[in-house]
């Protein structure tokens, strides 16, 4: 039986980290942000109550070395995901040179991963996608640059990650989006939004991958 349903909206703005007191113990923890709802099961004659937290839906694309990419392929793994155009003329360049930085402080870290997705998959061929990976440094598959069939990569954006893409004919570029870096836990829920133009927003993210990091280490 649902008892309730709740809608969290999500911006850039949105503090990133919260404390958690336990005891006289502070905690830090991120947040799980979006959509949830309450369901009531019976456990041994006891009425309990589980939370539905929002997750990202499944998906498949394909990434800069003309392979399948699904969300399989992020079991296990915290990742960051984001929305661009390799010919943005605005600011593209500015988050991929942030997002350059998160990757670096990633690199020893095999279960964190960042998917890019490009929002104008008509100019952006998987061969497009690979020489603009060759251009930032990125080198292997902890970084993914992913293109597929526009109404999936803006379906996603919106209704996963509360991302704004789509194509808009008077803005630079034709297309609008989002600056935002979401960061996705093992479970596929959404843990921070952060602003990818904003150096400062950019060390929380890195902080609060490695706070997810522990998170996850101690609740195994």
């Amino acid at each position: 039986m649902k008892l309730k349903f709740l809608k969290f909206f999500i911006c850039t703005g949105w503090i990133s980290a919260v404390l958690i007191s336990c005891g006289e113990k502070a905690e830090r923890k991120l947040p799980i942000m979006g959509e949830r709802d309450w369901v009531e099961r019976t456990e041994n004659g006891q009425t309990v109550v589980d939370t539905i937290y929002h997750t990202i839906p499944g998906f498949s694309f394909t990434n800069q070395f003309e392979e399948v990419v699904t969300d399989k392929d992020f079991d296990d793994k915290i990742y960051i995901a984001d929305f661009f155009f390799t010919s943005c003329p605005t600011i593209c360049p500015v988050m991929k040179k942030n997002m350059l930085t998160v990757y670096k402080s990633i690199k020893n870290f095999d279960d964190v991963a960042i998917l890019s997705h490009t929002i104008d998959p008509t100019h952006d061929t998987p061969q497009v996608l690979l020489k603009y990976a060759e251009d930032l440094g990125v080198t292997g598959k902890q970084w993914q640059f992913v293109t597929g069939e526009k109404s999936d990569i803006y379906g996603i954006a919106t209704k996963g990650y509360f991302i704004a893409a789509n194509e808009d004919g008077s803005a630079p570029g034709g297309f609008i989006h989002s600056g935002a870096f979401t960061l996705v836990d093992k479970e596929k829920r959404v843990r921070g939004v952060y602003d990818g133009t904003d150096e400062q927003s950019v060390k929380r993210l890195i902080a609060d991958i490695q706070t997810l990091r522990k998170e996850i280490v101690d609740g195994e």
